[in-house]
């Protein structure tokens, strides 16, 4: 599988461990794509300390505009490598309270209809980005052959009388 990597992510996953090259391109929006599905696929990355300075001042107003783009996509999320118990513990450098970052996060997700991830870990964060895209890409796969074989059926000639009777 080809995994788009947008060329601003800093950390991007290697999915050494995954059958998956990674080609870099500018997305637009989110972190992580499918060739051809820019625009309808996409997976933000972030860390706990990348999400929380996305929860306050100038930075909430542009993490919202890309949330906003996210929701028209069919498949987005936003992974994030921590656990809501290292929200809870302030396993963070913020002066925001560990209740105001999971109520901003579950406000988002009503708000915008764009889920975000507790996996864990970058491991974690890594395995659920591979996995939503390889479902994703399966899915397209079984609706383009579907879609091929009513085309298909669609301008075959009908069956000959013969055909009819032997079947």
């Amino acid at each position: 599988m080809r995994i788009v990597v947008d060329t601003r992510e800093q950390r991007p996953f290697p999915f050494a461990k995954y059958e998956a090259t990674v080609e870099r391109a500018a997305l637009p929006t989110a972190d992580y794509s499918l060739p051809g599905f820019e625009d309808r696929v996409g997976i933000e990355r972030k860390e706990l300390g990348d999400l929380v300075g996305c929860l306050m001042g100038a930075n909430r107003e542009r993490f919202e505009k890309e949330l906003r783009r996210l929701s028209a996509y069919d498949l987005k999320a936003v992974v994030i490598e921590a656990s809501m118990r290292d929200v809870a513990d302030g396993l963070y450098r913020s002066e925001m309270k560990p209740h105001a970052v999971l109520q901003s996060v579950l406000a988002f997700q009503v708000r915008y209809a764009v889920p975000f991830l507790w996996c864990g870990d970058r491991s974690g964060a890594e395995y659920t980005t591979f996995w939503l895209l390889a479902k994703y890409a399966r899915e397209i796969e079984e609706r383009m052959k579907a879609l091929t074989k009513a085309q298909a059926k669609a301008n075959a000639p009908p069956p000959s009388r013969a055909e009819l009777t032997t079947a």
